[in-house]
This record gives C-alpha cells, sequence and structure tokens, in this order.
C-alpha cells in the first residue's frame, strides 16, 4: 500500500493538465499519481500518457460528475491517504510533508485541508475553501478568509493549524479507512457540496477534521463551471437542502429547513431585482428537486448527529444586514460579546 496518492479527477481538462501536472510531479515525489478520468473526449488520457508516463491513468465509464467520478476511481487505489486535487490547482514545494504529519501524529484526524491561495492573484485567498470551512446554522458555508464574495489578503491572519468544520473538494486529504467508512461522497450530488456532506458525516462520527497553513497551494476556480452559471446555483442550492436533511438534528430539522427555503427564495428575489432570471429560475428548479429527493434523504439519515454544528446563527445576516465581512472581525466580535 501506497503511504500518499494524488489522485487529479478530469473530464475534458487537457490544457489544465499541460499547465499544472508539472508542479504536481515536480513536488510530489514520494507519492503516485493518479488521474482519473471522467470520459473526456478531448485526448487528454493520451495527452498523460505521451507526456506524463509516470502517472497511472484510471478511465471512468463517464462523465459522472465530482462524486462518482471520485468514488468509481479511488476503489482502483490503494493507498494510506488520498490526495484530492483539482486539476487547477498548483502546489508548491513540501505540501504533502505537513499534512502526512500531522496525520501521523494525530490519528484521531480524518481530513485535513491546506491553504488555499488564489492562482490569479496570489497575495489573496480563493473562493473554493480558503483557510477552512464552517457552516451557520442554516447551512450556508463560509470560510477563515471568504464570507460569500468577500475574499481576504494573506497577511498571515490564517498561519495555524486548526480544527474546522469542512474542507474543500479543491484540494481535499482523507484516510482512505475513513472514505471507506463513510462510503464515500454522496453520488446523488454530482458535484458541489459533497466535500461539505462528508465532513459533516465524519464529524458526526466523531472524527476531526484540520487545515494546515504550512502546506499551501494555488487554485485557479471556476474551470469547470463559472460562478454565476445555473447549473452550479441548481446544484448548490438542492445539495445543501439534501445534506442538511441527512445531517441536521432531529428536534430542529424541519424549522431549520424550513428557514432555509425561505432564505432561498429571498435570495431568488434578489437575483430578479439583478435581471438574473436563470439564477431564479435555477433555485425553484433547486426547490423541486429537492421535494422529490427529501424523503429518500430521511431515509439516509444516521442514528446519530452532533447538536452543535454551526459556530454562528445566521452569516447572512451578519454579511447582508450587519455589513461585517471578514471572518476575524466576526468573529472577534462574537467572542467578545461572549466573554
Amino acid at each position: 500500500m501506497d503511504k500518499v496518492a494524488v489522485v487529479i479527477l478530469n473530464w475534458n481538462g487537457i490544457k489544465l493538465l499541460e499547465q499544472f501536472l508539472p508542479s504536481v510531479i515536480q513536488f510530489s515525489p514520494d507519492a503516485t499519481i493518479y488521474v482519473a478520468d471522467n470520459a473526456s473526449t478531448d485526448d487528454s488520457v493520451n495527452f498523460v500518457q505521451q507526456h506524463f508516463p509516470t502517472i497511472k491513468i484510471i478511465k471512468n465509464t463517464g462523465n459522472h460528475g465530482f462524486a462518482k467520478g471520485y468514488n468509481d476511481a479511488l476503489k482502483e487505489v490503494n493507498a494510506e491517504i488520498y490526495a484530492l486535487v483539482n486539476s487547477d490547482i498548483e502546489v508548491t514545494e513540501n505540501w504533502l510533508k505537513p499534512i502526512v504529519e500531522t496525520f501521523d501524529l494525530e490519528k484521531n484526524t480524518a481530513i485535513i485541508q491546506p491553504k488555499i491561495l488564489d492562482f490569479k492573484n496570489k497575495e489573496y485567498f480563493e473562493y473554493a475553501g480558503a483557510a477552512g470551512g464552517f457552516i451557520d446554522k442554516y447551512g450556508y458555508p463560509f470560510c477563515r478568509g471568504r464570507i460569500f464574495d468577500t475574499l481576504e489578503k494573506d497577511g498571515g491572519q490564517y498561519d495555524d493549524n486548526c480544527e474546522i468544520f469542512w474542507a474543500s473538494g479543491a484540494c481535499f486529504f482523507i484516510r482512505k479507512e475513513i472514505y471507506d467508512e463513510l462510503e464515500g461522497f454522496d453520488e446523488s450530488f454530482f458535484a458541489h457540496q459533497e466535500e461539505i456532506d462528508l465532513c459533516w458525516r465524519a464529524l458526526n462520527e466523531g472524527h476531526t477534521i484540520k487545515y494546515n497553513s504550512q502546506s499551501v497551494v494555488y487554485h485557479v476556480g471556476g474551470a469547470t463551471l463559472q460562478k454565476g452559471n445555473p447549473k452550479k446555483t441548481y446544484l448548490n442550492f438542492r445539495n445543501s437542502l439534501l445534506m442538511m436533511v441527512k445531517n441536521l438534528p432531529k428536534k430542529r430539522l424541519f424549522f431549520i429547513i424550513f428557514f432555509r427555503m425561505v432564505l432561498d427564495g429571498i435570495a431568488g428575489v434578489r437575483f430578479l431585482t439583478q435581471g438574473k432570471l436563470k439564477l431564479t429560475l435555477a433555485i425553484l428548479h433547486a426547490h423541486f428537486s429537492f421535494y422529490c429527493l427529501s424523503l429518500i434523504y430521511l431515509k439516509k439519515r444516521k442514528d446519530f448527529q452532533m447538536q452543535k454544528y454551526y459556530t454562528i446563527k445566521s452569516i447572512v445576516f451578519i454579511y447582508y444586514i450587519k455589513k461585517l465581512v471578514f471572518f476575524k472581525e466576526i468573529f472577534n466580535i462574537n467572542q467578545n460579546i461572549k466573554n
């Protein structure tokens, strides 16, 4: 069994592979590197075989998205630690060492995320994960270094190693045994928020999720679905509701789902006033799809759900009403209130 397997999921990403595979190869000398291809039609597989012959190729049978794409591919990977890495990630020297050391020293740590900075503006955190993720009471995700559309400049304010609620799927480290125990990603999600769901399930099972700032990567972001894409909006809104059905504490489940759907409706009206009709329709589509799937997802609930899953009641209220946009100022104020 390998110690670390770096697995890069690809679909028609030949240009990204050409640009970013060299850094992964250069800075991962002790890892086995795989490209898991979701039935690309752009000659990605032949390109990798010709130009990067040391990389192992896994050919999935179709474009099954992030969730099933990884679930299928990882059946063919035998390693203690999976490093699931987007094809638009540039890694840095020694990016694996602090992650492996943490896993070796902390046996209860199941999942780790590195510091994720913006490839196009390397002084700033990147949207998808930044310095580790959390959710509010109503299931809205946010990060240290990124609240909604506000990205912080990296000034060393999150140069620590701390527990987080969710790790970004852009660069996601997980022990194989935990991945198998949790039966991988929820394939019905297809893409978006499946990593938050997996992390929530891991926490419900008593595992720990960490952020490690000593490992640094740069992420392009939006290489598959651009921000503002109706399909992306649909998947995010639908999957967030499905995730909460599976993982919320029972006594809060229906109230929180109802209130969240009201907030989604407000978001839909906001998109409409901005002339973004397709995004409003995407939210409506997400809700109808949720109605159809909700009974199925109620059956996916486990016996135990952690009661305290959120760090703040409403990040929407704080960001849009109170106009607090930086993680540090939000949580310093809340800490002062508690004291």
